[in-house]
Parts: structure tokens; sequence; C-alpha cells
């Protein structure tokens, strides 16, 4: 809204012309979301604490029943106000790629605040149906990737099936062509990133400093991909329009930085599947856009090893009734083995930012 505002001062007025550079905007929009979030916090969580708390769940450890009781949860709303605000106000609005990534955030964080609110409302652990989410999921994914898939098909200068093509990092001109496929891998990779984040967030600080880093990580992948200059230089598959994208990530790691302020430990909020949802649909719907889908496994790593540490668990103790983990996800193993909680958060910290420079090397490396 500002950018449009600004932009068509600048030819009047010189100093309205920084508006034009992208990385300025991004910044800006991370400002925003940033002081959005610490001066709406307060007030909410005060809120929050009046409706009261949603029930810990007992078949998780047991230390969580007692120092987690009483904190309430749908804190994921202050990271959305303040994604939503800064990139309002930031973007470029007439950019569609930037529409889609709203809508899965916004669709995603609808999902989860309603889960949310039963819970809360209820007094229960149980909120919507597994499957009834999924569905929700699943619908609103299915349409951003036919939606993105339109806008790169049309885009000039696009090589033929790119749009329906998955690219294989390391490799320059490497690409799978999965045809009608593409859609369904698509929205495993929204809906699979979105709870994957999900599972990740049992621990105060342990979901969104890890999505902060992969945030900021796609802002670059998405800058120099939809840059015809810097693509061509790097030897990427350049996806025109975009590098806007570069403007949500400033926002969703200004957003969760503030968000921080209030989940450090002890936690005064939890981010409940209101964050936890929007926060990884988010990051599966810009890889997707980036054509960066396989990196997103690499510098999310970390949420995929929660996941696969959870469908390892029911797999072997569904064939041979023996459980792998101490308790999954993973997390919870390493809390059994005596770990104290802020020695977990902070290692899987280190693991994220070490997968992050992993997956960020593949932009050079071919």
């Amino acid at each position: 809204m500002l950018y449009l505002i600004f932009s068509q001062l600048a030819d009047q007025f010189q100093i309205f012309n920084v508006v034009n550079y992208l990385t300025f905007r991004t910044g800006a929009a991370w400002i925003t979301a940033f002081v959005v979030a610490l001066l709406i916090g307060p007030g909410f969580i005060r809120w929050l604490r009046s409706k009261g708390s949603q029930p810990i769940r007992t078949d998780g450890p047991e230390s969580h029943i007692v120092a987690k009781a009483g904190t309430p949860t749908m804190g994921g709303f202050i990271i959305l106000i303040g994604i939503l605000v800064g990139t309002l106000l930031w973007g470029d609005l007439t950019n569609q790629y930037l529409w889609v990534v709203i809508f899965v955030t916004a669709g995603f964080g609808a999902i989860g605040f309603i889960d949310d609110w039963r819970k809360v409302t209820k007094k229960t652990s149980e909120g919507l149906r597994g499957s009834g989410k999924l569905a929700l999921q699943g619908v609103i994914a299915l349409v951003a990737v036919f939606w993105m898939t339109s806008l790169l098909s049309e885009a000039p200068g696009v090589p033929e099936d790119f749009a329906t093509s998955v690219a294989v990092p390391f490799f320059k001109d490497l690409l799978i062509p999965l045809g009608y496929g593409f859609f369904i891998f698509g929205l495993l990779v929204i809906v699979g990133a979105s709870n994957a984040v999900n599972i990740t967030d049992g621990l105060d600080g342990l979901a969104i400093v890890p999505v902060m880093i992969a945030a900021g990580s796609f802002g670059f992948i998405a800058y120099f991909v939809g840059s015809a200059i810097y693509a061509d230089y790097l030897f990427l598959n350049f996806t025109p329009g975009t590098a806007e994208l570069a403007v949500i990530c400033g926002a969703i790691l200004g957003a969760g930085l503030g968000f921080l302020w209030f989940n450090a430990p002890p936690a005064m909020v939890f981010m409940g599947d209101t964050g936890s949802l929007s926060l990884g649909g988010a990051l599966g719907t810009i890889a997707v856009a980036v054509k960066h889908e396989i990196v997103l496994a690499i510098i999310g790593g970390l949420f995929v090893l929660e996941a696969v540490s959870v469908m390892v668990q029911i797999a072997s103790f569904k064939l041979t009734g023996k459980r792998i983990f101490k308790m999954a996800p993973i997390h919870h193993h390493f809390e059994k083995m005596g770990w104290a909680e802020p020695t977990i958060v902070i290692r899987f910290w280190i693991i994220a930012v070490v997968l992050a420079l992993i997956g960020l090397s593949t932009l050079k490396l071919r």
C-alpha cells in the first residue's frame, strides 16, 4: 500500500524513490512486522489469559503438565498480524505471487485459529479432526499450486513445461517434468511443510527461530531467482515476479522476532496451530513459487527430522510393537534422556543454521 503511494510520489520527490528498491522494502517490512508484533503482543496475551488456556496434553512429557500449565495459546495470531501488516504496507500489491502466499498464510492461519479456539473454549487438548484439517489445507494448497503454475506458464521467456517441473539442486539444468503430477507434489510440499512446523512446535522457542532462519534463507533465494541478472549469473532457473516474495520473507522474520520476545523461555504464550500451520504453509508456498522445493527439505531439515521421527515411531510400533524413540517427536526423546529444555532448543537452532547454510550453498555450487 505504502509502496504504491510512495512510488507515485517518486517522480515529484526523489526521496520517495527509495521504495523502488526491493531491499529497502524488505527491510521496512521486517521492521514494521517486528514493531507491530511487539505492540499488540501484551494486550493480546492479556486477552488470551482472560479466556483461559488450552489443557496440556497428558501423553506428553510429565514435566510439561506442571511447567506449562496455564500458558495461553493462539500466540500465532500476533505473528499473522505482523506479517500481514508488514507485507500489505510495503509489498507490491499488483504482484500475484505475493497474494498467493498471503492466501495460504491467512487460510492456514484461519484453520489453526479455529482449532486453537475450540481447544480453549471447550477446555480440551483436542481441536478440529485431523482429517478435516488436512482436507481444508489440501484444498487451499491445491488452489495455490494451480494459481502459481498458471502464473509461471504465462510468464514470458519461461521454458515449456518448466512450471510443472521440479528443479534439482546442485545441477544447472536438471529438471524433472511431472506434468499434472506436479499439482499433487506442490500440495504435498505445502501441507507437509505446514504440519512439519506444527510438529516441531513443542518447546519454548523451538519452532519460531528455525522458521525465521528458513524465511531469511528463502528471502535471499527469492531475490536471486526473481532477478534475470542474478539468476543468469548463478545458473539458476529464472522465475519472473517471485523476487517480491522477499518482502513477505522479511515480514515473517520481523513478526517471528517480535513473537520470540514473548515466546522465549519461560514462554508467556504459545504459538499454537494458528502460527505453526500458517508459517509452515507460507514457507512451503514460497518454495514452490521459486522452484526450490527440494532445497526446502534441506533448509527446513529440522522440520523434516521432527516429522519423520513421528512417522518412524508410529510405523515401528504398529509393525513390531516396539518404539524406536523414548517419545516422539524427537525433541521429546531428548527430554526423556535428561536434556534440559534450553539445551535442546539451542542445539536444534544450531542444526537449523547449519542446514540453512548447506541449502544456500546450492545457489552457487552447481
